[in-house]
């Protein structure tokens, strides 16, 4: 079948010329065929699944608290650092169950074991891969559960976003899934401490009403052994007594409370944070509130400091017996403009109490029939002592991946040392391994 392409002058182009023939401007092709290929469409990548955090330092959690087990792969770990199970081992303990009374009494060792990314007990560079297995799984408890939905819990949500849900355990929405923050958090914390002399340490400062008083802990000497001389994890023997005992008269009761976490980290490096999006103290938000039953973040001075004039909230300048620019005061939590100066930074998180109790509660089923609920199971009656290296290792992930990210942007050619500092000032180095 013959095609014909006929052409029509721009607009604003001279008429053909008169001594053309209408043959010549209707051009026939007895042999022409025109392939016109379907338009391919660019593909975009769309991190919707939310499982994976850090640009430099990237980890990515899997597992559900009723499956086969709960890990993480870190990506992005720099090369030729000590590392054993040994060394995250510590931190899972802190947060695994069943620890005391006043968490949730399901067993686990929560032993981990990493299977990629290390060798002769050194970092590789190549991906981490750690796995917990899950060894005390009780799915029947979960049998009402499957029809009906916890009041504040995720499970309608969840059915919401997906059509479906993993109920036994309550799957990805449960705290199991922070086994996969905590190790990782580990490894950033031996990173900062070794690369920078960084510290990072969590307390519970508020359990209810038991509220720590302001100025109470001395974050220039707190110890991380202060903090694990109790079951509650507050570094104030008298308050914590107090915090205990009020999560030991709701537990028996079948209830559940909330409170607060205080994270504070000292000898952060200069410059982490960048503007204007990415400025410290909204990663550090993002990162921590991203924790299962967290409500509330505020750092320095916080909502506090709104009651404050300028004069009365500003921190005043000087320069310290080294010859460091330093601030008299720290209402700005180590943070301004969204880059750490390299005073102690502080945050505090508000964890909200546990939405699974043991009492009788008014909801709805899928079939959306009205049911009083009585959710079994074993869960915390308070969150925050276990919730503590959680935090840390939020925080920890955050300043490795800032870290990362500001030597290689601006510590990559010689420093401006007028205005500038060393990244690892007055700390040792990793010692060369042996390989």
């Amino acid at each position: 079948m013959a095609s014909s392409i006929t052409s029509k002058p721009f607009l604003g182009a001279p008429k053909p010329s008169s001594f053309l023939s209408s043959d010549l401007q209707r051009i026939s092709f007895s042999s022409l065929h025109i392939s016109i290929k379907p338009r391919t469409h660019k593909k975009f990548q769309i991190r919707a699944a939310g499982s994976t955090f850090g640009n430099h330092f990237r980890v990515t959690t899997f597992g559900e608290s009723h499956g086969g087990g709960v890990g993480c792969i870190v990506d992005g770990c720099p090369p030729r650092i000590p590392l054993s199970e040994a060394d995250l081992q510590f931190d899972l303990d802190r947060r695994r169950p069943g620890q005391s009374r006043i968490t949730t009494p399901r067993k686990e060792t929560d032993t981990c074991r990493i299977s990629s990314g290390v060798s002769e007990g050194v970092t590789t560079g190549t991906p981490i891969h750690v796995f917990v297995p899950n060894t005390d799984q009780r799915g029947h408890d979960y049998n009402e559960m499957s029809i009906a939905y916890r009041p504040s819990h995720a499970d309608a949500t969840y059915d919401m976003k997906y059509g479906v849900r993993a109920v036994q355990g309550g799957g990805r929405s449960s705290a199991r899934e922070t086994i996969g923050r905590v190790a990782p958090g580990a490894i950033a914390k031996k990173i900062l401490k070794q690369f920078s002399g960084t510290e990072v340490l969590a307390y519970v400062s508020q359990v209810h009403q038991v509220v720590l008083p302001h100025g109470s802990v001395d974050h220039d000497t707190v110890t991380l052994d202060q903090i694990e001389s109790n079951i509650v994890r507050c570094p104030n023997p008298e308050y914590a007594e107090k915090m205990i005992a009020a999560i030991d008269a709701v537990r028996t009761k079948g209830d559940s409370i909330g409170g607060v976490v205080t994270c504070i980290v000292r000898n952060a490096p200069r410059g982490l944070g960048s503007p204007v999006f990415d400025k410290l103290e909204a990663e550090l938000a993002k990162a921590v509130m991203s924790l299962p039953a967290t409500k509330g973040f505020e750092f320095g001075s916080g909502f506090a400091g709104t009651f404050l004039t300028g004069s009365e909230h500003n921190d005043e300048f000087f320069t310290d017996e080294h010859g460091r620019i330093r601030t008299r005061t720290n209402r700005s939590g180590g943070i301004q403009g969204g880059i750490s100066n390299g005073e102690i930074i502080n945050l505090r998180v508000a964890f909200k109490p546990t939405a699974t109790i043991g009492k009788k509660q008014h909801t709805v089923t899928r079939e959306k029939k009205e049911i009083d609920l009585i959710a079994r199971g074993r869960h915390d009656p308070c969150v925050v002592p276990r919730a503590v290296p959680m935090v840390e290792a939020m925080v920890a992930l955050v300043l490795v991946d800032q870290l990362m990210a500001q030597y290689a942007q601006c510590n990559l050619f010689p420093i401006n040392p007028e205005l500038q500092e060393p990244l690892s000032l007055n700390f040792p180095k990793f010692e060369p391994a042996n390989i």
